[in-house]
Protein backbone atom coordinates (compact mmCIF):
# COMPACT_ATOMS: atom_id res chain seq x y z
CA UNK A 1 0.00 0.00 0.00
CA UNK A 2 3.02 2.61 0.19
CA UNK A 3 4.98 3.12 -2.20
CA UNK A 4 7.07 5.50 -0.09
CA UNK A 5 7.84 3.47 2.57
CA UNK A 6 10.19 6.02 4.70
CA UNK A 7 11.52 4.69 7.51
CA UNK A 8 9.01 1.62 7.88
CA UNK A 9 10.29 -1.46 9.35
CA UNK A 10 11.09 -3.67 6.19
CA UNK A 11 11.10 -7.74 6.34
CA UNK A 12 11.62 -9.48 3.66
CA UNK A 13 10.96 -12.83 3.70
CA UNK A 14 12.08 -15.52 0.70
CA UNK A 15 9.13 -17.28 -1.38
CA UNK A 16 9.06 -21.34 -0.15
CA UNK A 17 5.81 -22.06 -1.08
CA UNK A 18 3.92 -24.33 -3.16
CA UNK A 19 0.28 -23.80 -3.77
CA UNK A 20 -1.92 -27.19 -4.74
CA UNK A 21 -5.19 -27.18 -5.89
CA UNK A 22 -6.58 -30.06 -3.88
CA UNK A 23 -10.56 -29.79 -5.29
CA UNK A 24 -12.39 -27.56 -7.66
CA UNK A 25 -15.93 -28.11 -6.12
CA UNK A 26 -17.03 -24.88 -4.27
CA UNK A 27 -20.39 -23.75 -2.73
CA UNK A 28 -20.00 -20.51 -2.96
CA UNK A 29 -20.27 -18.40 -6.38
CA UNK A 30 -17.61 -15.55 -6.05
CA UNK A 31 -18.07 -12.81 -9.02
CA UNK A 32 -14.20 -12.34 -8.70
CA UNK A 33 -13.00 -15.83 -8.37
CA UNK A 34 -10.20 -17.06 -10.47
CA UNK A 35 -10.27 -20.96 -9.24
CA UNK A 36 -6.11 -20.32 -9.54
CA UNK A 37 -6.53 -20.47 -13.36
CA UNK A 38 -8.71 -23.77 -14.13
CA UNK A 39 -12.01 -23.83 -15.95
CA UNK A 40 -14.91 -25.07 -13.66
CA UNK A 41 -14.77 -28.79 -13.89
CA UNK A 42 -18.33 -29.19 -13.30
CA UNK A 43 -19.32 -27.14 -16.04
CA UNK A 44 -17.38 -28.71 -18.34
CA UNK A 45 -17.14 -32.22 -18.37
CA UNK A 46 -16.95 -33.75 -21.46
CA UNK A 47 -15.53 -30.71 -23.01
CA UNK A 48 -12.67 -30.46 -24.81
CA UNK A 49 -9.43 -27.37 -24.63
CA UNK A 50 -10.82 -24.76 -26.95
CA UNK A 51 -14.53 -25.40 -26.27
CA UNK A 52 -14.43 -25.07 -22.19
CA UNK A 53 -17.12 -22.59 -21.13
CA UNK A 54 -16.10 -18.82 -19.91
CA UNK A 55 -19.16 -17.99 -18.72
CA UNK A 56 -21.02 -19.07 -15.47
CA UNK A 57 -22.70 -22.07 -15.80
CA UNK A 58 -25.03 -24.53 -13.79
CA UNK A 59 -23.21 -23.99 -10.71
CA UNK A 60 -23.13 -20.41 -11.05
CA UNK A 61 -19.54 -19.66 -10.76
CA UNK A 62 -16.93 -18.28 -12.54
CA UNK A 63 -13.11 -18.60 -13.86
CA UNK A 64 -12.51 -15.03 -14.75
CA UNK A 65 -9.61 -15.24 -16.85
CA UNK A 66 -10.73 -18.42 -18.57
CA UNK A 67 -11.75 -16.98 -22.13
CA UNK A 68 -8.22 -15.63 -22.50
CA UNK A 69 -5.58 -17.70 -20.67
CA UNK A 70 -5.03 -20.81 -22.97
CA UNK A 71 -6.32 -23.39 -20.06
CA UNK A 72 -6.10 -26.71 -21.54
CA UNK A 73 -6.95 -29.21 -19.06
CA UNK A 74 -9.75 -29.60 -16.52
CA UNK A 75 -8.89 -30.16 -12.95
CA UNK A 76 -8.71 -32.99 -11.15
CA UNK A 77 -9.22 -33.97 -7.06
CA UNK A 78 -6.18 -34.57 -5.79
CA UNK A 79 -5.65 -37.89 -3.50
CA UNK A 80 -3.51 -38.59 -0.38
CA UNK A 81 -1.50 -41.42 -2.44
CA UNK A 82 1.85 -42.53 -3.22
CA UNK A 83 1.36 -40.76 -6.52
CA UNK A 84 1.05 -37.18 -4.77
CA UNK A 85 3.78 -37.65 -2.35
CA UNK A 86 6.10 -38.35 -4.96
CA UNK A 87 4.68 -35.40 -6.76
CA UNK A 88 5.24 -32.89 -3.31
CA UNK A 89 9.34 -34.75 -3.10
CA UNK A 90 9.84 -33.67 -6.90
CA UNK A 91 8.32 -30.20 -6.73
CA UNK A 92 10.57 -29.80 -3.03
CA UNK A 93 13.54 -31.14 -5.18
CA UNK A 94 13.23 -29.11 -8.20
CA UNK A 95 12.52 -25.63 -6.17
CA UNK A 96 13.53 -24.88 -2.50
CA UNK A 97 10.07 -25.89 -0.70
CA UNK A 98 9.02 -26.14 3.14
CA UNK A 99 5.50 -25.12 2.63
CA UNK A 100 2.64 -26.17 0.72
CA UNK A 101 -0.93 -24.37 0.83
CA UNK A 102 -4.40 -26.03 0.32
CA UNK A 103 -6.31 -24.34 -1.96
CA UNK A 104 -9.28 -24.81 -4.76
CA UNK A 105 -12.54 -24.70 -5.14
CA UNK A 106 -12.84 -25.20 -1.74
CA UNK A 107 -10.18 -27.12 0.28
CA UNK A 108 -12.57 -28.69 3.31
CA UNK A 109 -15.22 -30.05 0.92
CA UNK A 110 -12.28 -32.27 0.51
CA UNK A 111 -12.99 -36.08 1.38
CA UNK A 112 -9.79 -36.78 2.85
CA UNK A 113 -8.06 -33.11 3.90
CA UNK A 114 -6.65 -34.55 6.98
CA UNK A 115 -5.11 -37.23 5.21
CA UNK A 116 -3.60 -34.62 2.45
CA UNK A 117 -2.10 -32.58 5.26
CA UNK A 118 -0.76 -35.62 7.08
CA UNK A 119 1.29 -36.78 3.85
CA UNK A 120 2.36 -33.11 3.57
CA UNK A 121 3.70 -33.49 7.44
CA UNK A 122 5.74 -36.58 7.06
CA UNK A 123 7.53 -34.66 4.29
CA UNK A 124 8.64 -31.86 6.60
CA UNK A 125 6.33 -29.21 4.79
CA UNK A 126 4.48 -26.76 7.01
CA UNK A 127 0.76 -26.91 5.73
CA UNK A 128 -1.99 -23.89 5.08
CA UNK A 129 -5.06 -23.65 3.38
CA UNK A 130 -7.23 -20.88 1.72
CA UNK A 131 -11.29 -21.69 2.97
CA UNK A 132 -14.36 -20.32 2.69
CA UNK A 133 -15.24 -22.06 5.97
CA UNK A 134 -18.07 -23.38 4.60
CA UNK A 135 -17.23 -26.92 5.99
CA UNK A 136 -14.38 -26.16 8.33
CA UNK A 137 -16.13 -26.96 11.52
CA UNK A 138 -16.27 -30.79 10.27
CA UNK A 139 -12.92 -31.34 9.56
CA UNK A 140 -10.79 -28.91 10.91
CA UNK A 141 -10.21 -30.59 14.46
CA UNK A 142 -8.89 -33.78 12.74
CA UNK A 143 -6.94 -30.95 10.09
CA UNK A 144 -5.32 -29.51 13.19
CA UNK A 145 -4.48 -33.33 14.95
CA UNK A 146 -3.29 -33.92 11.25
CA UNK A 147 -0.63 -31.05 11.53
CA UNK A 148 -2.46 -28.13 9.84
CA UNK A 149 -0.46 -25.06 10.84
CA UNK A 150 -2.95 -22.24 9.78
CA UNK A 151 -6.54 -21.52 7.90
CA UNK A 152 -6.63 -18.09 5.88
CA UNK A 153 -10.53 -17.67 5.87
CA UNK A 154 -12.15 -16.06 2.89
CA UNK A 155 -14.90 -13.56 4.37
CA UNK A 156 -17.67 -11.71 2.07
CA UNK A 157 -19.16 -10.07 4.46
CA UNK A 158 -21.47 -10.10 8.33
CA UNK A 159 -24.95 -10.05 6.67
CA UNK A 160 -26.60 -12.54 3.45
CA UNK A 161 -26.93 -9.23 1.82
CA UNK A 162 -23.42 -8.35 2.24
CA UNK A 163 -22.64 -12.22 0.72
CA UNK A 164 -25.48 -11.98 -2.15
CA UNK A 165 -23.44 -8.65 -3.34
CA UNK A 166 -20.53 -10.32 -3.97
CA UNK A 167 -21.99 -14.20 -5.10
CA UNK A 168 -24.09 -15.18 -8.65
CA UNK A 169 -27.87 -14.27 -8.75
CA UNK A 170 -28.22 -18.27 -6.95
CA UNK A 171 -27.34 -16.87 -3.92
CA UNK A 172 -30.25 -13.97 -3.80
CA UNK A 173 -31.76 -16.70 -1.22
CA UNK A 174 -31.17 -15.11 1.98
CA UNK A 175 -31.46 -18.24 3.64
CA UNK A 176 -28.76 -20.13 1.99
CA UNK A 177 -26.84 -17.08 2.64
CA UNK A 178 -27.15 -16.96 6.76
CA UNK A 179 -26.06 -20.78 6.29
CA UNK A 180 -22.77 -20.21 4.71
CA UNK A 181 -22.61 -17.06 7.15
CA UNK A 182 -22.75 -19.25 10.10
CA UNK A 183 -20.56 -21.93 9.13
CA UNK A 184 -18.16 -19.81 8.44
CA UNK A 185 -18.61 -18.75 12.37
CA UNK A 186 -18.14 -22.32 13.49
CA UNK A 187 -14.86 -22.61 11.17
CA UNK A 188 -13.41 -19.65 12.69
CA UNK A 189 -14.62 -21.07 16.63
CA UNK A 190 -13.44 -24.64 15.44
CA UNK A 191 -10.32 -23.18 13.99
CA UNK A 192 -9.38 -20.96 17.35
CA UNK A 193 -10.31 -23.96 19.85
CA UNK A 194 -7.94 -26.51 17.60
CA UNK A 195 -4.99 -24.15 17.86
CA UNK A 196 -4.97 -23.44 14.35
CA UNK A 197 -4.13 -20.18 13.17
CA UNK A 198 -6.62 -18.31 11.95
CA UNK A 199 -6.75 -15.23 9.38
CA UNK A 200 -9.71 -13.43 8.07
CA UNK A 201 -8.93 -12.12 4.30
CA UNK A 202 -11.13 -10.06 2.63
CA UNK A 203 -10.97 -9.05 -1.18
CA UNK A 204 -11.95 -4.93 -1.71
CA UNK A 205 -13.46 -4.38 -4.97
CA UNK A 206 -14.11 -0.87 -5.17
CA UNK A 207 -15.35 1.93 -2.81
CA UNK A 208 -18.66 1.20 -3.38
CA UNK A 209 -17.38 -1.91 -0.53
CA UNK A 210 -16.09 0.36 1.64
CA UNK A 211 -18.90 0.09 4.13
CA UNK A 212 -18.75 -3.71 4.28
CA UNK A 213 -15.47 -4.09 4.63
CA UNK A 214 -15.57 -1.56 7.62
CA UNK A 215 -18.39 -3.85 9.16
CA UNK A 216 -15.89 -7.59 8.58
CA UNK A 217 -13.28 -5.83 10.60
CA UNK A 218 -15.38 -4.83 13.29
CA UNK A 219 -17.57 -8.23 13.83
CA UNK A 220 -14.60 -10.42 12.76
CA UNK A 221 -11.40 -8.30 13.89
CA UNK A 222 -12.18 -9.13 17.42
CA UNK A 223 -11.02 -12.43 16.91
CA UNK A 224 -8.65 -13.00 14.15
CA UNK A 225 -6.27 -11.29 12.21
CA UNK A 226 -8.01 -9.35 9.07
CA UNK A 227 -5.88 -8.56 5.72
CA UNK A 228 -7.68 -6.88 2.97
CA UNK A 229 -6.76 -8.05 -0.34
CA UNK A 230 -6.68 -6.06 -3.67
CA UNK A 231 -9.33 -7.02 -6.42
CA UNK A 232 -7.46 -8.46 -9.30
CA UNK A 233 -9.70 -6.96 -12.05
CA UNK A 234 -9.45 -3.68 -10.78
CA UNK A 235 -6.31 -2.91 -8.88
CA UNK A 236 -6.23 1.00 -8.97
CA UNK A 237 -10.09 1.13 -7.92
CA UNK A 238 -9.19 -1.51 -5.21
CA UNK A 239 -6.41 0.35 -3.94
CA UNK A 240 -8.59 3.35 -3.70
CA UNK A 241 -11.29 1.81 -1.38
CA UNK A 242 -8.36 -0.21 0.78
CA UNK A 243 -6.65 3.94 1.56
CA UNK A 244 -10.28 5.12 2.27
CA UNK A 245 -10.71 2.25 4.99
CA UNK A 246 -7.57 2.87 6.40
CA UNK A 247 -8.00 6.18 6.76
CA UNK A 248 -11.46 5.62 7.96
CA UNK A 249 -10.26 3.41 11.13
CA UNK A 250 -6.88 5.51 11.13
CA UNK A 251 -4.33 2.75 11.29
CA UNK A 252 -0.84 3.61 11.71
CA UNK A 253 1.48 1.32 9.04
CA UNK A 254 4.34 -0.85 10.97
CA UNK A 255 5.71 -2.88 9.10
CA UNK A 256 6.19 -3.79 5.58
CA UNK A 257 6.19 -7.22 4.31
CA UNK A 258 7.82 -8.34 0.90
CA UNK A 259 7.76 -11.69 -0.28
CA UNK A 260 10.82 -12.36 -2.73
CA UNK A 261 10.59 -13.61 -5.35
CA UNK A 262 6.74 -13.22 -5.94
CA UNK A 263 4.22 -10.46 -6.49
CA UNK A 264 3.22 -10.60 -2.90
CA UNK A 265 3.45 -7.52 -0.73
CA UNK A 266 1.83 -6.54 2.39
CA UNK A 267 1.53 -3.60 4.90
CA UNK A 268 0.83 -4.36 8.75
CA UNK A 269 -0.73 -1.76 10.34
CA UNK A 270 -1.70 -0.93 14.02
CA UNK A 271 -5.45 0.44 14.77
CA UNK A 272 -5.99 2.67 17.68
CA UNK A 273 -7.38 -0.29 19.70
CA UNK A 274 -4.04 -1.96 18.99
CA UNK A 275 -5.76 -4.49 16.96
CA UNK A 276 -3.71 -5.71 13.39
CA UNK A 277 -4.55 -5.23 9.92
CA UNK A 278 -2.75 -5.95 6.80
CA UNK A 279 -2.65 -4.68 3.80
CA UNK A 280 -1.81 -6.84 0.63
CA UNK A 281 -1.30 -5.43 -2.77
CA UNK A 282 0.76 -6.97 -5.94
CA UNK A 283 4.13 -5.59 -7.00
CA UNK A 284 5.01 -5.75 -10.75
CA UNK A 285 7.31 -8.55 -10.33
CA UNK A 286 7.65 -10.97 -13.81
CA UNK A 287 10.13 -13.73 -14.67
CA UNK A 288 12.79 -12.31 -16.57
CA UNK A 289 12.04 -14.89 -19.70
CA UNK A 290 8.52 -16.14 -19.74
CA UNK A 291 7.36 -13.35 -18.86
CA UNK A 292 9.52 -11.20 -21.36
CA UNK A 293 7.25 -10.58 -24.99
CA UNK A 294 4.06 -11.71 -22.85
CA UNK A 295 1.05 -9.84 -24.52
CA UNK A 296 -0.39 -8.87 -20.60
CA UNK A 297 2.96 -7.76 -19.52
CA UNK A 298 2.31 -4.47 -19.29
CA UNK A 299 0.85 -2.05 -16.34
CA UNK A 300 -2.49 -2.47 -16.88
CA UNK A 301 -3.10 -6.30 -18.13
CA UNK A 302 -0.66 -8.17 -16.00
CA UNK A 303 -2.98 -7.75 -13.36
CA UNK A 304 -1.16 -10.33 -10.76
CA UNK A 305 2.47 -10.46 -12.25
CA UNK A 306 4.79 -13.58 -10.94
CA UNK A 307 2.84 -15.27 -7.43
CA UNK A 308 4.83 -17.97 -7.33
CA UNK A 309 4.62 -21.64 -8.41
CA UNK A 310 1.12 -23.51 -8.50
CA UNK A 311 0.69 -27.59 -8.47
CA UNK A 312 -2.82 -29.37 -10.36
CA UNK A 313 -3.61 -32.41 -11.39
CA UNK A 314 -5.07 -32.77 -14.58
CA UNK A 315 -8.10 -34.77 -14.92
CA UNK A 316 -6.90 -38.33 -16.19
CA UNK A 317 -3.60 -37.00 -16.79
CA UNK A 318 -0.59 -35.97 -14.72
CA UNK A 319 0.41 -33.63 -12.19
CA UNK A 320 0.71 -29.92 -14.07
CA UNK A 321 3.00 -27.23 -13.01
CA UNK A 322 1.60 -23.52 -13.48
CA UNK A 323 3.41 -20.13 -13.09
CA UNK A 324 0.77 -17.66 -14.19
CA UNK A 325 -3.59 -17.71 -13.52
CA UNK A 326 -3.59 -15.45 -16.75
CA UNK A 327 -1.36 -17.73 -19.04
CA UNK A 328 -2.40 -21.14 -18.21
CA UNK A 329 -1.13 -22.19 -21.69
CA UNK A 330 2.67 -21.93 -19.97
CA UNK A 331 1.80 -24.84 -17.73
CA UNK A 332 3.98 -27.73 -18.06
CA UNK A 333 4.23 -31.45 -16.82
CA UNK A 334 5.82 -31.89 -13.42
CA UNK A 335 8.16 -34.19 -15.06
CA UNK A 336 8.83 -31.59 -18.09
CA UNK A 337 9.29 -28.77 -15.41
CA UNK A 338 11.57 -30.00 -12.91
CA UNK A 339 13.95 -30.62 -16.36
CA UNK A 340 13.28 -27.28 -17.63
CA UNK A 341 15.26 -23.68 -17.76
CA UNK A 342 11.82 -22.35 -16.43
CA UNK A 343 12.89 -23.98 -13.40
CA UNK A 344 15.79 -22.84 -12.88
CA UNK A 345 14.51 -19.02 -13.78
CA UNK A 346 12.19 -19.27 -10.70
CA UNK A 347 15.30 -20.70 -8.81
CA UNK A 348 17.23 -17.70 -9.94
CA UNK A 349 14.46 -14.92 -9.52
CA UNK A 350 13.79 -15.88 -5.61
CA UNK A 351 17.83 -15.92 -4.98
CA UNK A 352 17.81 -12.23 -6.76
CA UNK A 353 15.04 -10.50 -5.71
CA UNK A 354 16.47 -11.68 -2.12
CA UNK A 355 19.51 -10.20 -2.28
CA UNK A 356 18.42 -7.17 -3.67
CA UNK A 357 15.14 -6.26 -1.75
CA UNK A 358 17.66 -6.83 1.48
CA UNK A 359 20.43 -4.27 -0.21
CA UNK A 360 17.69 -1.83 -1.01
CA UNK A 361 16.16 -1.49 2.09
CA UNK A 362 19.22 -2.44 3.74
CA UNK A 363 18.52 0.52 6.38
CA UNK A 364 15.30 -0.68 7.26
CA UNK A 365 15.75 -4.48 7.10
CA UNK A 366 14.75 -6.35 10.01
CA UNK A 367 15.19 -9.96 9.97
CA UNK A 368 12.20 -11.34 12.46
CA UNK A 369 9.81 -13.21 11.07
CA UNK A 370 6.50 -11.39 10.68
CA UNK A 371 3.49 -12.49 12.23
Amino acid sequence: MHDDLGSLPVSVVPDRTVRVKIIDACGLACGFCHNEGTPVAADNKGREPGQYAGTPGKKGRVSIYLQTNGANFLPERIEPDAEFALALAATRGAIETNEVHFTGGEPTLHPRLPDLVAMARRLGLTVGLTSNGENGSAVMEECAKAGLDRVNLSVFGTTAEELAAVQAPRFNSAKLAVKKIAALHATIEAALKSGVKVSANLVVPDATHAPRVLRVIEEYGRDVVVRMLINLEDGGASLAAMREVLETLGAVPVRHIFTAGTSDQRTRYRLPDGRTLYAKSIRPVRLPETCHGCQFNNGTDCQEGYYGIRLYRAHHGPFMVGVCIQRMDLCATLGEFVMSKRRDEVRYLRDQELLRLRLKYREQVQETTPA
